[in-house]
């Protein structure tokens, strides 16, 4: 990495296999377990209104990623989830 722009970059996650059922606030209360959440959000479909199944999560540390990835297993309203770094 480098650069201060990179390391911001660096604490947003991808989150995918999201159930309907969960929205900003359940996306928000299951990371917050691993660190402070800057922001969560799940995309909807803007013409239904239901939820694509997946979302973004931002974090203020980046030891609340490191916290993340020692969880082996996510389970998010009865579903497995999975998350991915992005740049």
């Amino acid at each position: 990495m480098s650069g201060a722009g990179s390391a911001a970059r660096s604490l947003k996650i991808f989150v995918g296999n999201v159930a309907w059922t969960v929205g900003h606030r359940e996306l928000r209360n299951y990371f917050s377990q691993f660190g402070k959440v800057s922001w969560a959000q799940v995309v909807f479909d803007r013409k239904t209104g239901l939820s694509k199944g997946y979302g973004f999560v931002s974090f203020q540390k980046r030891a609340s990623i490191e916290n993340l990835e020692r969880n082996q297993k996510h389970v998010l309203d009865n579903t497995p989830i999975f998350f991915q770094q992005t740049d």
